[in-house]
C-alpha cells in the first residue's frame, strides 16, 4: 500500500498539493445500493411516493452533493466538475443500485466526488420513504472504476 498522502512525514494533516501534476482527462465510477420491502420498490418505480418522484429528486441531490464534495470531507480539492451522471438499476424486487460517473479534466481524481453522489442519492431515497420502510438498507457502497492521472486505471473485479 502506498504512503498515505494526507498526512505530512510528522503525522500533521494537509492538503496535498496538485500543483505540479499534470491535467489529464478522469473518471469515477461509484455504486450504492438500497434494500428495501418490495411494496416499498413498486411505490419508487410506480411514482406513487407523496413526496414526489422518489429517484428523479435523489438523482438532483446526488449531482448537487457531488458539486459539494470538497464542503463535506475536509482535505478534498474543490473541483471544477465536467460532468455528472447518475443511473439506476433494479436489481431484484427489493434491491436498487445507484451508479455515478463523475467526469473532470484537472490535477486530482473524482473518485470522493462519485462515492459523495452514490451516497447521496442513497440516504435521499431512505428519507422519502422512511415514513412506509424505516427498515431499508443501504450499501455497499463503494468505488466500481476510476482513469487517469498517475495511479493510472483501476476497475473493481467484483462489481
Amino acid at each position: 500500500m502506498s504512503e498515505l498522502t494526507h498526512f505530512d512525514d510528522e503525522g500533521a494533516s494537509r492538503m496535498v498539493d496538485v500543483g505540479g501534476k499534470d491535467v489529464t482527462a478522469r473518471v469515477a465510477v461509484a455504486e450504492s445500493f438500497v434494500t428495501m420491502e418490495p411494496a416499498t420498490q413498486r411505490l419508487i418505480l410506480d411514482r406513487q411516493v407523496s413526496k414526489g418522484d422518489v429517484l428523479e429528486i435523489a438523482r438532483i441531490a446526488g449531482i448537487m452533493a457531488t458539486k459539494k464534495t470538497a464542503d463535506l470531507i475536509p482535505l478534498c480539492h474543490p473541483l471544477s466538475i465536467s460532468s455528472v451522471r447518475l443511473d439506476y438499476e433494479v436489481q431484484n424486487e427489493t434491491t436498487i443500485r445507484i451508479i455515478a460517473t463523475v467526469k473532470i479534466d484537472g490535477k486530482t481524481g473524482v473518485e470522493m466526488e462519485a462515492l459523495t453522489a452514490v451516497s447521496i442519492t442513497a440516504l435521499t431515497i431512505y428519507d422519502m420513504c422512511k415514513a412506509v420502510d424505516r427498515g431499508m438498507s443501504l450499501g455497499p457502497t463503494r468505488l466500481v472504476e476510476k482513469s487517469g492521472g498517475k495511479s493510472g486505471h483501476f476497475i473493481r473485479e467484483d462489481a
